[in-house]
């Protein structure tokens, strides 16, 4: 049984009334604790509407997310990044139900429905921003473009990677080496990555006109209206697959195009991209003065023994039900 499965199993039993009943007395324990929970979310989306993108990316469709928002405006303490920034520089307390709110890959169903329902309910929300991607057509997200290559490309196509052949067949053939490939992408050191990935986009048969990622002048507008914009380097590589000197450029570039772009100060704060982090990685962060990092690792953050380069997230996902939040903010 595969782990989105036992995960969808965990959330039905956590939204029965006697596991509802538990959490509430778990969560007036537990929501009290000197903790920081961060939730990690990508994409707020109906994935029919978008079949030239990766459906696993959707965190929620807006009707699942606005009952999220809801749940945690009535049953939590939903703090900024300037909160927790502060909070670890020992100027504040954050509340005992502290929960930040975090959306990675700036895009553009961020300002269409995500930014609605929490401007609506008055939260805060940190956006982190692959600063290579906006006003950018031509550059596109490589799970995306690793999707339509396996799923839109006519049967039979082939690509060649380390001297492999791989050919796109039946419908359950592509799910498969959709799968085995993306998780492989992710082990491969950065150069090779890049080498893989001409070849697969080599048989994407249409390639969209445009990415789904925020303009500028969208995020800027976003900036006024209130929203934490935040580096997510620049172009989106998996930083412990990269030489530090990239991951250095990688991390101030990105930091340095939204303050210039934005014109604002911007925090040195980051999510590292895919949850790829290393020693590497994080000595850059110290090199260049970064105050604190999101991972993709599950769990809380207990104050203040909490690594502020490496703080855990709650990954937010299509199976994750209103239940399971709660299990997992507990």
């Amino acid at each position: 049984m595969g782990f989105k499965a036992v995960k969808r199993i965990v959330g039905s039993l956590a939204d029965s009334r006697l596991s509802q009943r538990m959490m509430h007395h778990a969560e007036r324990l537990a929501l009290h604790a000197a903790s920081l929970r961060v939730l990690a979310y990508h994409r707020i989306d109906d994935p029919n509407q978008t079949p030239a993108l990766y459906p696993g990316l959707v965190s929620a469709t807006p009707t699942e997310f606005a009952r999220q928002i809801e749940f945690l405006k009535s049953n939590a303490d939903v703090v900024s990044l300037a909160d927790v920034e502060a909070a670890f520089q020992g100027e504040v307390v954050l509340p005992p139900r502290a929960v930040l709110l975090t959306f990675d890959d700036a895009t553009t169903d961020f300002a269409e429905h995500a930014w609605p329902i929490l401007k609506e309910h008055q939260l805060p929300a940190t956006l982190f921003v692959p600063t290579a991607y906006p006003d950018q057509p031509q550059r596109h997200f490589w799970w995306d473009e690793l999707y339509r290559a396996i799923f839109h490309s006519p049967d039979g196509s082939e690509f060649t990677i380390a001297d492999r052949t791989f050919t796109v067949e039946s419908p359950p053939d592509r799910s498969r080496l959709f799968r085995n490939l993306k998780e492989q992408f992710k082990l491969l050191p950065h150069t090779e990555f890049l080498t893989a990935m001409q070849e697969v986009s080599r048989i994407i048969p249409d390639q969209p006109t445009t990415n789904n990622v925020l303009g500028w002048n969208q995020l800027r507008s976003l900036h006024q209206e209130g929203v934490t914009l935040a580096p997510h380097t620049q172009t989106h590589p998996m930083l412990n697959r990269v030489p530090h000197e990239l991951a250095l450029k990688e991390i101030l570039g990105s930091w340095e195009d939204l303050r210039q772009q934005i014109e604002a100060a911007i925090p040195r704060v980051l999510a590292f991209p895919a949850g790829g982090m290393n020693e590497t990685a994080r000595s850059a962060l110290q090199e260049l003065g970064f105050d604190l990092a999101f991972s993709t690792r599950r769990g809380i953050n207990r104050l203040p023994s909490a690594d502020p380069l490496s703080l855990n997230r709650i990954n937010v996902g299509r199976a994750t039900t209103l239940g399971l939040l709660r299990l997992q903010l507990i």
